[in-house]
């Protein structure tokens, strides 16, 4: 059976003028605004959402989940698992690009070595579904025990 998840975009006018409004299924969102200055000036993201932004939401949920599972399988349950991520989108010849993604993690994983964690967590980031989606971008990761 396939899950479904899905978000609505309505966008209004044109696109320097024009602003849009984002909505999640779950209702975390509800018409939120997002326009061009969101997206590429408005840099501490008060003044709305962006694209990227719920990209590297996504990914560092998804990413966070996975890495929590292959923990507790192998038998250490995380205390905390905190991940960032940084979507980077820069302005090239043919348009706007997302460039890379990076994710920073920081762990408390009573009884795993350093070792031990950097390997769940890039086994983490090569299988959970949304790195697996993104695979077409570079992904990097620095990855500590607290």
């Amino acid at each position: 059976m396939a899950l479904k998840r899905s978000s609505t975009a309505v966008w209004n006018g044109g696109l320097t003028k024009g602003s849009g409004k984002i909505s999640m299924q779950s209702g975390a969102f509800k018409d939120q605004p997002y326009s061009v200055n969101t997206r590429f000036q408005s840099e501490d993201g008060k003044a709305g959402t962006n694209p990227e932004e719920l990209i590297a939401a996504a990914h560092a949920g998804c990413f966070t989940m996975a890495l929590s599972a292959q923990l507790t399988n192998a038998g250490h349950e995380p205390t905390e698992l905190r991940t960032d991520a940084t979507v980077s989108i820069e302005k090239q010849e043919a348009g706007w690009t997302i460039t890379g993604i990076h994710l920073e993690l920081t762990g408390k994983v009573p009884g795993v070595t350093a070792e031990q964690f950097q390997t769940f967590a890039e086994n983490a980031k090569k299988g959970c579904p949304v790195s697996k989606a993104l695979s077409a971008t570079p992904i990097s990761m620095t990855a500590k025990l607290a």
